[in-house]
């Protein structure tokens, strides 16, 4: 009797012992993943691929840390060949989810968790990933739906809740005011404000108007701005618009611009997450003169938030008296998070600029040369509020130089 008793404690012991080994190793794979070692975490899931070969929970385990360092296209491989093997388990399918929506294959991952829903349908975590899968591809109504599902199945449910809250009433319209002001050692002041309205009435389409009113030279002007935008995955955004204005000498007359914007994901490297690229071509028409300005803009993702965007402008300036010439200028801005307190987001940049960059200002043209540096900060205050401000200081030509300052205060609702 006694011998059993031995037997069977050291069994238990053994099965502890087996357990505590399993937990720590996972352990260990998640805190080398928290700290982007994928070497380290790759290493660990290896080893356990190699004891235990058809495992297929430790292959899932191999599957998420590709997932996590970035290879997509290996995780996605790993993945259908643990559910040619295992086909019931919805977590493989909600991994396999996941890879597809990294990758912007939205349509596929609702395929997946189509499939997860099917093999477990009382899984309020799958119904929130159904969800979000579905208001990304623009369908609110049937995402709420998902939101709902989940709830009923688990009330206690934060993603479930939170994505409930959002859907009964994602913002469509940005309302944002500001001001800024130039100061001069060779003028009087400048000072100027606005407000614009910025309203996304569908996933395509996107309407923008603006009143600014200037004070410069002892002399008021305003104008008004509109622009449209229609935007298609896989496509990017196409904005066109148009400005009129009560000049008065200062600002440009009439205006006409356009642009197209598209971004790219990059999945091969975890250093560069994506880029956007912008062309632009802008039409200012002063009383005296005719600008036309032709932009290009690369903006680059990188890991945590932060940013660095390049710019380079060619300006053709045509005066009444004169012929035409081009004008270079340039601007570069890096971007970079400050810190993050609750709901409450503070970030940063820096930028520098050559040659004269605002053409939308009657002091911006003619022959003259500078260079700018400044900066700006954003707080994020909740989900739905913004405040940002900016300071530049530019050296021109002739011993004449500018400080700029201003700030805008942004609404959703």
């Amino acid at each position: 009797m006694i011998a059993r008793l031995v037997i069977v404690a050291w069994l238990l012991c053994c099965l502890a012992w087996s357990q505590q080994l399993t937990l720590s190793w996972q352990e260990d794979v998640r805190r080398y993943a928290e700290a982007h070692d994928w070497s380290a975490a790759m290493g660990i899931v290896d080893r356990e691929v190699a004891r235990t070969p058809s495992d297929m929970d430790v292959r899932a385990w191999r599957a998420r840390v590709l997932m996590w360092s970035g290879k997509f296209s290996e995780a996605e491989i790993q993945y259908h060949q643990i559910l040619a093997v295992v086909p019931g388990d919805p977590d493989n399918w909600m991994g396999l989810a996941t890879v597809y929506s990294r990758e912007g294959r939205t349509r596929e991952a609702l395929k997946a968790l189509d499939r997860a829903v099917e093999l477990d349908p009382n899984r309020a975590d799958i119904h929130v990933a159904r969800a979000v899968t579905l208001r990304a591809l623009g369908l609110p109504n049937e995402a709420k739906v998902e939101f709902s599902r989940a709830m009923d199945l688990d009330p206690t449910n934060v993603q479930g809740r939170a994505g409930l809250v959002s859907s009964h009433g994602e913002p469509r319209h940005e309302l944002r005011v500001g001001v800024n002001s130039d100061l001069f050692n060779f003028a009087a002041d400048n000072h100027d404000e606005g407000v614009a309205l910025t309203s996304h009435w569908t996933p395509v389409w996107r309407t923008s108007v603006a009143i600014d009113g200037y004070q410069w030279g002892g002399l008021d002007a305003a104008k008004v701005v509109g622009s449209l935008t229609g935007k298609l995955p896989g496509w990017g955004a196409l904005t066109v618009g148009a400005a009129v204005a009560h000049d008065n000498g200062v600002i440009p007359r009439d205006e006409g611009f356009f642009d197209y914007d598209r971004g790219f994901k990059l999945h091969a490297s975890s250093f560069l997450r994506g880029l956007e690229i912008t062309y632009a071509q802008h039409w200012y028409w002063y009383t005296t003169a005719r600008i036309l300005t032709v932009n290009e803009t690369t903006l680059l993702y990188f890991p945590r938030d932060w940013t660095w965007s390049l710019g380079l402008t060619g300006a053709r300036s045509h005066f009444s008296d004169t012929g035409s010439e081009w004008r270079p200028s340039g601007l570069t801005r890096l971007g970079f998070p400050i810190g993050r307190w609750e709901d409450r987001r503070l970030g940063g940049n820096v930028f520098f600029a050559v040659g004269t960059e605002n053409f939308a200002q009657v002091d911006q043209i003619g022959e003259f040369s500078s260079q700018t540096f400044g900066g700006g900060l954003r707080l994020q205050l909740t989900g739905r509020q913004d405040l940002t401000g900016f300071a530049a200081y530019q050296k021109r030509s002739k011993d004449r130089t500018a400080s700029s300052f201003g700030f805008t205060y942004g609404i959703r609702f």
